[in-house]
């Protein structure tokens, strides 16, 4: 069994404005599997596509900057600068992406591990999609955040552009062991 290098990016929009909205699910998550995983505090790294990086020996977290529906170009540029800092050939080859995101069809608290197919969807996923080599497989972790009852267009963005209540950050606190466990898996090779 090999020990994997790992790059979890979280997509969502950027902060301040969308701090804990539904839609960037995937960066309260990170912000919450920090602590699970022992990483230090996050920092802005220019040479990840100025995003905010937290890195171990074990685990780089990086939180995209960009708005979700373009946050492709970033994470490949992110990806691409973790791959150069790997020294061997055999870690280049074994490295896995990890990209958490928000699921609007999936309940709250609940998340679903996806390691290929389409982005049924997802803007977010189909931009990092169209920009990372054509192929290339990467985990998704899709992190349930309901539905509104509505599937008209501005109800749905209404709702995803809510901030989370304090019991939905809660239950993020806990996705984030759950996706903390996920991470272990995929870095030991086992899933």
């Amino acid at each position: 069994m090999s020990i994997r290098p790992l790059f979890i990016a979280s997509i969502g929009n950027p902060s301040p404005p969308y701090t804990n909205t539904l839609h960037s699910a995937g960066h309260t998550v990170l912000a919450h599997l920090r602590t699970w995983l022992l990483t230090p505090p996050f920092t802005k790294s220019r040479p990840h596509a100025s995003g905010l990086l937290s890195a171990s020996q074990d685990y780089t977290l990086w939180q995209s900057p960009s708005l979700m529906n373009v946050s492709g170009k970033p994470v490949a540029a992110a990806w691409r600068t973790f791959l150069s800092s790997l020294s061997s050939p055999e870690d280049k080859r074994a490295a896995r992406l990890v990209v958490v995101h928000d699921e609007l069809e999936l309940a709250t608290g609940k998340i679903k591990v996806r390691d290929r197919g389409s982005p049924r969807g997802h803007n977010g996923l189909k931009s990092v999609m169209a920009a990372l080599p054509a192929g290339m497989e990467f985990t998704r972790v899709g992190v349930g955040i309901g539905r509104c009852a509505s599937r008209e267009r501005k109800d749905v963005a209404a709702y995803v552009l809510r901030r989370m209540t304090p019991q939905e950050l809660d239950v993020m606190e806990d996705v984030a062991g759950q996706v903390s466990e996920v991470a272990r898996e995929i870095r030991r090779g086992v899933r």
